[in-house]
């Protein structure tokens, strides 16, 4: 007797990982908005500086309240050591520095190679493959990015140097997040997370003298805002981030960043009351539309039980 066709079974993630995934993509569009606002008083090397240091104290809390620590080994110290120099510090400094000689628009299509370079990367060296549809899903949000680039009147592409400073930014990303994912296999998400911060505003001490002429001559919303981005983008989503990535695929977890460009606009419009371009509110859903392309997965079959065999158990 033939057997019946067989039942798809979906995987998925849990609730707690995707409200993770949303508090990181919110914090990180929110940054956009407040670096807007602050860069004006302070450089960017100084800017990396304070949030950073304003991070630390933050994650400090957080580890020592948690009582959980697990002494890295060797490896491992390498590992955090690359993370904290290349994502927390350079990073931070380079995507400043590109948005003050850059637009938006020319520095969000750059900086946003980043996920590409996860996706190839992860399946490469973190030995995750590379799934058709999270390759079709990458390339679609990326066309998602150009629409937006292009609406906010891209016109950076003379710029060499600003166009090197994104592609730094774009390569610390990535190699920051494939050098965190084998950490996260043992040590604690805040441990990590803090002691790549605290790397990183080591790394970024040169800059104190701007910093504290910074601190001097800005407006209290600057230092706010400061104050802010280490506290939230920096501390909160980075925690959350690394909660999701030791729980799922770097390279799919990379995409999900592609949703920051589109929820910055709206945060745009609703902190400086700029209506964003019908190209942009296009592009923005074309990134949606891949994010969501990405998370699809091959359906695991699941044989039915024929007539006989049930009527045997």
């Amino acid at each position: 007797m033939t057997s019946s066709p067989p039942v798809s079974k979906p995987a998925g993630l849990s609730a707690r990982v995707l409200i993770a995934i949303a508090v990181t993509v919110l914090a990180w569009a929110s940054a956009f908005v407040v670096i807007r606002g602050t860069a004006p008083y302070f450089t960017g090397g100084a800017l990396a500086l304070g949030r950073l240091l304003v991070g630390t104290l933050v994650l400090g809390v957080v580890v020592v309240v948690g009582r959980r620590w697990i002494w890295p080994n060797g490896r491992e110290w390498a590992l955090i050591l690359v993370f904290g120099i290349a994502w927390f510090g350079a990073y931070n400094v380079a995507l400043n520095i590109a948005e003050h000689s850059l637009d938006a628009g020319t520095t969000a299509m750059i900086v946003n190679i980043g996920p590409i370079l996860i996706a190839l990367g992860a399946g490469l060296f973190l030995r995750e493959g590379i799934p058709k549809w999270l390759a079709i899903g990458a390339g679609v949000a990326f066309i998602g990015v150009i629409l937006i680039g292009i609406a906010s009147g891209a016109s950076g592409f003379t710029n060499g140097a600003g166009i090197l400073w994104c592609l730094l930014a774009a390569l610390t990303y990535a190699a920051g997040v494939l050098v965190q994912k084998p950490v996260l296999k043992r040590l604690p998400n805040a441990q990590v997370t803090w002691m790549g911060c605290t790397i990183g505003a080591l790394a970024c001490l040169p800059f104190a003298g701007d910093l504290a002429r910074g601190l001097s001559t800005a407006p209290l919303v600057g230092i706010l805002g400061v104050v802010y981005l280490g506290a939230i983008p920096t501390a909160l989503a980075f925690s959350t981030w690394a909660y999701a990535l030791s729980r799922m695929p770097a390279g799919q977890l990379g995409v999900s960043t592609y949703v920051v460009p589109p929820v910055a606009i709206i945060l745009a419009l609703i902190a400086f009351g700029v209506v964003p371009p019908v190209l942009a509110i296009v592009g923005g859903a074309v990134c949606l539309i891949g994010v969501a392309l990405s998370r699809r997965k091959p359906r695991v079959h699941e044989p039915v039980p024929t007539r006989a065999e049930s009527l045997a158990e």
